[in-house]
């Protein structure tokens, strides 16, 4: 029998009549996000779905590195199968987990019996494994509370598998949660905003705004690696670019400079709600966190928020940098964000910018600009950059 890996389904089983649909769900973002290291059959059984080569030259590795990034598992385990035998499992611990056996220093068996008809029950079953790999291993302490290495054991209907400590995965499948625009700029919390939205199971259209003369290429490029880290996990994304600058410099011409940055807002959402509107998107996603910079107090996020009828999600809008940066970290954009790349937030900050604003009076002050216009001019030079 060959290795192959185990996807533990996680709050995919309290969906009950959709549960089918979840896992018909995930199965097909299984299959896309390891299908370039070969040919796998995917399939689910007991609340598990079971990812098993289907050819020599599979890359293993490469597949169980990407289910660790698919949204819907709880864990992911790299296993091997062997007949429903007591001695077939301790043979297969022995080989299998034998250099992790000989490094750790204490270890306990955890069995799980799903095949009822097995003649040991889960407690005995570890036990018996337990007191062999014991008698293997002489140098492993047996410690039921914190061992360095738990053999797993599962006795299912068609085999019995063996594995390590599976690892943590967690959310919802990549599209059960309907479709929003996301808007990305070059920082470090729009990305890990992307990122929380879609372990929710929401597929993600990303908006960029772009100020050329008074961004640079590398500012550009800078954000659509940003994307490109971001496609393990949320999947394919397109990047539509919208042209900032006019927009930018009219606002300069006619509009307090104290209000340059929330009225530069409030025309990135109308943007991205023109843009979700015609993508059949339900929401936007911004990486905003409440009280960080002056356009973020409450009173800014009312009056940016003020030109969209459609939802606006904020999962960072309650977590300090400190959090948002450990996120980054993990998911890998981190390193990329802190590239010193200015984007079109930073270019036209105001001095003094305004942190309590009332909406009546930036409609008043937005009448000096001819908004459908400039809204108009910068969808019709948008350009959408594909990422696979």
């Amino acid at each position: 029998m060959h290795e192959m890996i185990l996807c533990k389904l996680g709050e995919v089983v309290l969906k009950g009549l959709n549960r089918r649909s979840f896992e018909m769900k995930l199965m097909g973002n299984i299959r896309r996000r390891t299908g370039r290291f070969g040919k796998f059959r995917v399939y689910s059984k007991q609340s598990t779905i079971y990812v098993e080569p289907a050819e020599e030259t599979c890359d293993l590795a490469g597949a169980y590195a990407a289910c660790k990034q698919v949204f819907g598992i709880i864990a992911v385990a790299r296993a091997l199968p062997c007949t429903k035998e007591k001695e077939a499992i301790l043979e297969t611990a022995k080989a299998y987990l034998g250099d992790a056996l000989t490094a750790a220093r204490s270890f306990k068996v955890e069995s799980k019996r799903a095949d009822k008809s097995f003649p040991m029950t889960s407690i005995q079953l570890s036990q018996w494994v337990g007191g062999h790999l014991h008698e293997a291993f002489p140098h492993l302490a047996v410690d039921v509370h914190h061992p360095e290495l738990t053999v797993y054991v599962e006795v299912r209907e068609e085999a019995a598998y063996v594995h390590a400590p599976a690892e943590p995965a967690g959310g919802l499948p990549i599209g059960m949660g309907g479709r929003a625009v996301s808007l990305l700029s070059g920082g470090i919390d729009s990305p890990v905003a992307s990122y929380m939205i879609a372990k929710r199971g929401v597929e993600l259209e990303m908006i960029h705004f772009a100020s050329p003369p008074y961004t640079s290429e590398q500012a550009r490029e800078k954000v659509l690696q940003l994307a490109r880290d971001l496609v393990p996990w949320c999947g394919r994304l397109n990047v539509t670019i919208i042209p900032f600058a006019e927009i930018q410099e009219e606002i300069r011409r006619n509009c307090p400079e104290d209000h340059f940055t929330l009225i530069m807002r409030r025309f990135m959402m109308r943007l991205a709600d023109a843009l979700a509107k015609d993508l059949n998107c339900r929401a936007l996603v911004t990486g905003e966190s409440l009280g960080q910079v002056a356009s973020q107090t409450m009173d800014a996020l009312a009056v940016s928020g003020d030109v969209t009828d459609l939802p606006i999600l904020r999962p960072v809008i309650g977590m300090d940098k400190e959090e948002i940066v450990r996120i980054a970290r993990h998911i890998g954009t981190f390193e990329t964000s802190i590239l010193p790349y200015e984007d079109c937030c930073t270019v036209f900050t105001p001095r003094h910018p305004k942190t309590r604003p009332h909406v009546e009076e930036v409609r008043e002050m937005e009448q000096a600009l001819d908004v459908e216009g400039l809204v108009r001019r910068a969808m019709d030079g948008r350009e959408v950059v594909k990422l696979r």
